[in-house]
């Protein structure tokens, strides 16, 4: 029995290692969005001898990219059954051709002249936040499930490094769903990732990580951010002395040390301006029918191919297997970022069709109409995992007739109406919002008052999740809201 498994264990082990080039280059193309995209292909372009850019027809100037995900063949389709055909037969003899041109590797690094001074000048990919960390979070040794959990943790993140996702929510988007010791334990580690603080659920939290990475003793300063941030914000230096204890100036001192922590940690980790947004997806009224017509950006669908040049050196090569060796890792290589690219834009497309979809209200009637959205419901919809969900709309943007929105801004959790649906707590965050601006200055709602009003409306939640609202919309609380004449 040992022997059995063994020759299984040592197949498995074969298939996973021919596998795993490929599936990592298809997700890590999958996450750029399209500024990004341009930038991968341009290096691409100039690293690989075997990849030439196509140049887009009139036609295809003139009438924008559509989603379609039928692929169709052509010219690509051609030459994969080409490459195929040349480099993985295993009774090519390449050796009895014979090449009439020598050429050694000088020869063919001269080929690529032009197509390197075209890209010479490209700026290089900046380095994302998910990018950052996961570097460091694969360096780590911990065991497979706790750097799982991590990994979909980092994947949650949003531009300023929160994890606003609950972490059951976090859960539920992979498949086999992580325990949730495992993710507080793998939280912790990602939390205490350079810059520090990062993954924080909110400020205090953030300045609570940061806090405990600095020496010495800091018992003043914790006790401030638990217990009495909203003063510190307020310098009410006497209050908080006479609730602590401490005096003014050991409160002044502690302040001072809270003042050097970061709200946004994640902005040390890219050092770069706000980025231009360039919408990936546009969502438009339809010109017939009047509903909505959804398609890609241009730059999602680069007209990228084969060189039909190297096929042919490959198949004429002579007995240099260097060269021959040469050409065919760049082949391989150009296949598979165009299949690559081809898996982006078609699960591109799968994921905004079903997210417009679902969220076609919030297209006529705003934020309010938000429906809730689970990666992990629309992974099983679209038959694959939610990680491959979260990959898909990481740093994309779609833009509607309602204004441009992040991809990730349509997935969220929700409150039970007690009719047998859910409102999204994007749609109760604004409801809270709404209750507050239509109450009477002078006797202002406090937040039990605004949990019983959204019961009334058969939106149940606790008054503590009214107040994180609350103070999520800068809205002071009900007693420092009350006019008084």
């Amino acid at each position: 029995m040992s022997q059995v498994l063994s020759q299984s264990l040592g197949q498995f082990m074969r298939l996973e290692q021919r596998l795993t080039p490929q599936l990592i280059q298809s997700m890590d193309i999958l996450q750029l969005n399209v500024m990004a995209l341009e930038n991968r292909l341009a290096e691409e372009l100039e690293k690989n001898i075997a990849l030439e850019l196509q140049e887009p027809d009139a036609e295809e100037l003139a009438g924008g990219d559509n989603v379609q995900r039928d692929d169709r063949p052509g010219e690509d389709a051609e030459s994969f059954s080409r490459l195929e055909r040349l480099v993985r037969e295993r009774d090519f003899d390449i050796d009895a051709i014979g090449w009439s041109n020598r050429v050694s590797r000088g020869a063919i690094d001269s080929e690529r002249d032009p197509k390197m001074e075209a890209m010479a000048n490209t700026a290089s990919r900046p380095i994302g936040l998910d990018e950052h960390l996961l570097h460091q979070w694969g360096e780590l040794e911990l065991d497979a499930p706790t750097l799982r959990a991590g990994e979909a943790i980092i994947y949650h993140l949003d531009d300023d490094g929160y994890l606003r996702t609950r972490l059951e929510e976090v859960a539920d988007s992979t498949r086999p769903p992580i325990a949730m010791e495992v993710l507080e334990k793998a939280l912790y580690a990602v939390q205490r990732l350079e810059p520090v603080g990062v993954a924080a659920r909110d400020i205090q939290e953030c300045l609570l990580t940061q806090l405990e990475s600095l020496p010495g003793d800091n018992a003043i300063e914790q006790q401030l951010i638990e217990h009495h941030l909203h003063d510190v914000v307020k310098n009410k230096y006497p209050a908080i002395a006479k609730a602590t204890g401490y005096s003014v100036g050991e409160i002044t001192e502690a302040v001072k040390v809270i003042g050097t922590l970061h709200l946004h940690p994640a902005r040390l980790a890219i050092d770069q301006p706000a980025p231009r947004i360039a919408p990936d997806v546009i969502v438009d009224y339809a010109d017939q029918g009047g509903g909505l017509e959804v398609r890609l950006t241009r730059g999602n669908d680069p007209k990228l191919r084969i060189s039909k040049h190297y096929l042919d050196m490959i198949r004429a090569a002579s007995n240099n297997k260097e060269v021959r060796d040469f050409i065919r890792q760049h082949l391989e290589g150009a296949k598979s970022l165009i299949e690559a690219l081809k898996f982006r834009r078609s699960r591109l497309a799968e994921v905004a069709e079903a997210i417009v979809e679902r969220q076609k209200e919030f297209i006529e009637r705003g934020p309010q109409a938000l429906k809730v959205l689970r990666m992990s419901e629309l992974a099983e919809a679209l038959e694959c995992d939610p990680s491959t969900i979260s990959r898909t709309v990481a740093g994309k943007y779609i833009q509607t007739p309602r204004g441009i929105y992040p991809m990730r801004y349509f997935f969220t959790g929700g409150a039970d109406t007690g009719n047998g649906e859910a409102t999204s707590w994007d749609s109760v965050r604004l409801r809270v919002k709404e209750l507050i601006a239509d109450e009477d200055p002078k006797h202002p709602h406090n937040d039990d008052q605004i949990a019983a009003l959204l019961a009334k409306e058969h939106i149940e939640i606790s008054r503590r999740t009214v107040a994180k609202y609350r103070q999520q919309l800068d809205i002071p609380n009900a007693r420092q809201r009350t006019v008084h004449e």
